[in-house]
């Protein structure tokens, strides 16, 4: 159903306040887009430098790094070119945004303080029994 607009199906204008999202397609400067051979060699290194970006995002994950900082960092570095890689950070921004939004619910911060209260308390409880138990003792120099 066209509704008059120019736009494609499925794209919706900015809420009032938002900031318009830039248009899909590459990023690229006007002289790299003008020649097929360039524009193309262009796209393969932005391709292998977010490849590497996001591998190694991917090897944080389980060690010491911000691993998902770097792997969306590595999107980032696609998505300067490559449609799918914009849509794909459209999508997890828009995500962000709705959690943050129901963090910001005034019902899940009570409830999220009130659990965080309830954990600290059951925490202080067992560290209270322990050194009661046991007194200003490491758990590796316990002779019982």
């Amino acid at each position: 159903m066209n509704t008059g607009s120019n736009e494609p199906a499925g794209v919706t204008e900015p809420a009032a306040g938002a900031k318009p999202e830039q248009p899909l397609g590459s990023r690229a400067p006007e002289f790299v887009q003008a020649r097929r051979a360039l524009h193309l060699s262009w796209q393969v290194g932005v391709f292998v430098v977010g490849l590497a970006v996001v591998v190694a995002g991917i090897i944080m994950l389980p060690l010491p790094g911000p691993g998902w900082l770097v792997i969306f960092g590595g999107m980032a570095i696609w998505a300067t070119e490559f449609v799918w890689a914009q849509l794909v950070l459209r999508w997890t921004k828009r995500k962000v945004a709705e959690a943050a939004q129901r963090a910001l619910d005034p019902k899940v911060r009570r409830r999220n303080i009130i659990l965080t209260t309830i954990g600290l308390v059951i925490v202080a409880v067992l560290v209270g029994i322990y050194v009661w138990k046991f007194g200003i003792t490491m758990p590796w120099k316990i002779e019982e």
